[in-house]
């Protein structure tokens, strides 16, 4: 969330900022949050004042009420019930207008960061670097939904049998792949410094909205109404969470935590062959680094975090590419954003397997995230971070198109003691 210092102090520079974002009604919307906080100071200064003279006239009373000068006293009276009554009418509106600057504010999208490149979309997005070499599979290669058939370690049937479509089940080598990637990428976290940490994979609203998925994703959450409770789409989520309201002590900065849970999306209007297998479910497992710092670090924190997720790509021989993201293809919540992308040998096409965003301040707004610098009697605002470290569907959909062999499908040495096999097949 924006701050409204910023907004009112670099109107300018924050119009700016949005227009990178294609955002189509910043100017009044901006306009509103300023209009809406003169307001709110404006009652507050009339709350104040009504209630620091009612606190003399209270002490006047006192006093008249001592010396028996009652007559004056009941005059004062009226005036005291008169100030009460427009300190009640003043702390309504007071609450009513700070609702609705709150709510405001929680429309608008977080600032790009300087280096965000201009663009609309995916086609306008910046490529950093690419790893690898594509492989050169066979003229009759098989996307990975035919060879989960074939090899009989995927069931997308009796998903859809005991829940519905995105929900499939994994068998035998596929369930055993799965959990093997999960404890490589916890274990490269682990080693890479990261805590790690076991989290609900249920929040309460309170937790949507510190990090911003809610509102603005309100119609991807799965929401289970009678408790008011909604499944995690991303462990960032529970994870950032863990620090909501608290002012973190310097000596404990960065704060870098990693953590698995399976993640749910709803994806509504989602069809085509782009969505076919693996490419989009409505429930996935993800491994989550969190990184939480000083606001002179976060983009230094960045690189490291981009540099972490392309060793995992590299371990795993798969070849992918960095893509800086345009102002109009960023999340609601990010200033700025790298995607990952891993080559699909046998759909010809690159497949995002992992988002690294620097938020900035704007979910440590809406969570209270604070901490005091060394030497400063006030608090201030720190910066989050977060990047899957990896998903696992389209890394498992790579793995088994470029792998692909007349003799079965040949995993990377690095997870071979992870999954007890070498190959699927053969």
């Amino acid at each position: 969330m924006l701050q409204v210092a910023v907004l009112k102090e670099n109107t300018a520079a924050v119009l700016a900022a949005l227009a990178k974002r294609h955002y189509p009604t910043a100017e009044a919307d901006v306009q509103a949050v300023l209009d809406l906080d003169q307001r709110r100071r404006e009652l507050q200064t009339g709350h104040d004042q009504a209630q620091a003279e009612a606190n003399e006239l209270a002490r006047q009373i006192g006093g008249l009420m001592k010396t028996g000068q009652k007559a004056e006293a009941e005059v004062l009276k009226v005036r005291t019930a008169e100030l009460k009554q427009q300190t009640k009418t003043h702390s309504d509106e007071l609450a009513d207008t700070e609702k609705q600057l709150q709510q405001l504010l929680y429309k608008l999208p977080n600032m790009p960061h300087t280096s965000v490149p201009e663009g609309r979309g995916a086609d306008d997005n910046e490529v950093v670097r690419e790893w690898g070499t594509k492989p050169e599979l066979a003229t009759d290669a098989k996307p990975h939904w035919d060879l989960i058939e074939q090899y009989d370690i995927i069931d997308f049937a009796l998903g859809n049998k005991i829940t519905g479509a995105g929900f499939p089940v994994y068998k035998d080598k596929g369930a055993r792949l799965q959990r093997a990637l999960i404890n490589f990428f916890l274990d490269e976290a682990r080693a890479a410094g990261y805590t790690e940490v076991q989290v609900p994979i249920l929040v309460n609203e309170a937790s949507g909205y510190g990090t911003g998925n809610l509102p603005d994703k309100e119609g991807q959450m799965y929401h289970a109404t009678a408790d008011d409770l909604y499944l995690i789409p991303t462990a960032e989520v529970p994870i950032t969470n863990l620090y909501r309201d608290d002012i973190i002590a310097t000596e404990r900065l960065p704060i870098r935590n990693a953590g698995y849970t399976p993640c749910f999306r709803r994806e509504a209007g989602s069809w085509g062959a782009h969505v076919r297998g693996l490419n989009r479910l409505h429930q996935f497992d993800k491994v989550e680094i969190v990184h939480i710092t000083q606001p002179e670090n976060s983009y230094a924190a960045l690189e490291v975090m981009v540099a972490h997720i392309e060793m995992l790509l590299q371990k795993l021989e798969l070849p992918y590419r960095v893509l800086r993201l345009c102002g109009g293809d960023m999340g609601f919540t990010s200033a700025l954003t790298f995607d990952l992308e891993v080559w699909s040998g046998a759909q010809q096409r690159w497949l995002e397997v992992s988002s690294a965003s620097n938020f900035e301040t704007y979910q440590a707004n809406r969570l209270k995230l604070r901490y005091r610098p060394e030497g400063s009697t006030k608090t201030q605002l720190l910066h989050t971070l977060n990047g899957s470290a990896l998903a696992l569907p389209r890394i498992v959909a790579a793995l088994l198109e470029n792998n692909q062999t007349s003799e079965g499908i040949r995993l990377p040495k690095v997870l071979h003691s992870y999954c007890g096999f070498e190959t699927i097949g053969g």
